[in-house]
């Protein structure tokens, strides 16, 4: 009964159009009210402690970082050393978005963030050019994506805090599925630049892509430091943060000379207003987790979830499956605070690497960021490149499903993401 009433009340709370934070806040209530102990010193007891966590302090850094990335003209370098070496292919520049995507993953973790300034670059360039807008626009959401899973990822963080996992293995075992997402959209474009004669645009001269690439080298330096940094446990996640925050300000200000200070204020309160939100779910989320924890629902879903707990495989399945039909109407956020704690139990009782769980669930829950009916980083896309969002959902369709063929390959083949984990951490 409590897990229904649970269900009902979040469903119901978003139903009425009440904000996801303010949501689980109702939920909790009326778990307590029906548990008979509602207090509330309860609610302001583990708001407090939810936000108060020296791992979420990655999160406004991070964010921060992406920022000033962006304004400081990072993510114009990125696109010109792509352009460079890939844009004379047939398709030439939707390459050069997937390439853009995977780097700029890499440098600031947030696939709302990287969607905007990869479609903002890209796809004027793209509808000059002649290409299918609405596809365009497809295959730069499917490539954004990949952003919450290659390190540095906000994701990340916060999965590693709910689920007291460790946050530095997460970033490294998600290298190897990033990238297998960003070859599963190359082949995928490949395929359709082929098949339908996509433009193809100019080769240049070695001397010209020397140059994009000299230029571009402090932007593709930054993923370098952060996982080296991370392996050879010279800083933490949360120190990882801070190093990419002074690395953008130091490219900004002294190597490329693009970002000024009048424009600090205004990028310190962007990131502060992105914090918030999230934090403040992050603490709503945590007395939602008391609650789960003290009406022992965990358990209960172990007991449903019992006959395929000595069938791993098969138990994955029907998670992925689960957080897929959850990830189609939340974003990656509430997902991972409200699924993460119920899960993460049974997880374990299975004798599945936690580390590898927290991995696919965040795949997962990036292809719900291009999911109707909500689809965040869809409205993003269509947004930026002001098209309609029907043509675009059926656009990113097949790229949806070269994400969603990654995702069972690591199902069946577990060893794909944990073999090179324990290679890079010994």
């Amino acid at each position: 009964m409590i897990v229904l009433i649970f269900v009902v009340a979040l469903l119901g709370a978003m139903a009425l159009g009440v904000p996801i934070s303010f949501a689980l806040l109702a939920c909790s209530m009326a778990m307590m009210w029906y548990m008979d102990f509602f207090d509330a010193q309860i609610l302001a007891q583990n708001m407090l402690s939810g936000a108060d966590s020296f791992p979420l302090m990655a999160i406004p850094f991070f964010v921060l970082a992406g920022e000033l990335m962006n304004a400081g003209g990072i993510s114009t370098r990125i696109v010109g050393v792509a352009s460079a070496w890939v844009g004379h292919f047939k398709g030439g520049l939707g390459y050069v978005a997937i390439f853009a995507c995977v780097i700029m993953a890499s440098l600031s973790g947030s696939a709302i963030a990287d969607t905007a300034a990869v479609a903002a670059l890209l796809i004027p360039m793209m509808r000059n050019a002649g290409y299918d807008i609405p596809r365009a626009s497809g295959l730069i959401a499917s490539g954004g994506i990949i952003a919450p899973i290659i390190p540095p990822s906000i994701g990340f963080v916060m999965l590693g805090v709910v689920g007291n996992i460790s946050i530095t293995k997460l970033f490294i075992a998600g290298i190897v599925p990033g990238l297998l997402m960003a070859v599963a959209l190359v082949v995928t474009w490949a395929f359709q630049a082929r098949r339908d004669k996509m433009p193809r645009g100019d080769r240049m001269p070695l001397r010209q892509r020397l140059a994009a690439t000299v230029a571009g080298f402090w932007a593709l330096l930054l993923p370098v430091l952060i996982v080296g940094g991370l392996k050879g446990g010279y800083f933490t996640p949360t120190e990882a943060a801070v190093v990419a925050v002074f690395y953008a300000l130091f490219v900004g200000f002294v190597v490329y000379r693009e970002l000024k200070f009048k424009q600090l204020y205004s990028l310190l309160l962007a990131a502060a207003k992105t914090s918030a939100v999230v934090m403040f779910l992050v603490a709503a989320a945590q007395v939602s987790a008391w609650l789960i924890a003290a009406a022992n629902i965990p358990a209960t879903v172990a007991d449903m979830l019992l006959p395929l707990v000595d069938n791993p495989v098969l138990l994955m399945l029907v998670i992925m499956g689960l957080i897929f039909l959850v990830g189609t109407a939340l974003d990656f956020a509430p997902t991972i605070l409200i699924l993460v704690p119920v899960l993460l139990p049974v997880v374990r009782m299975a004798g599945i690497d936690p580390v590898y769980f927290g991995v696919m669930f965040m795949m997962n829950n990036a292809i719900g960021l291009i999911t109707p009916p909500v689809g965040t980083v869809l409205n993003v896309v269509c947004g930026v490149a002001k098209v309609r969002m029907e043509p675009v959902i059926k656009a990113v369709t097949p790229y949806l499903l070269a994400h969603l063929a990654v995702l069972l390959l690591l199902v069946l083949f577990p060893q794909i993401v944990m073999a090179p984990l324990r290679f890079l951490t010994g």
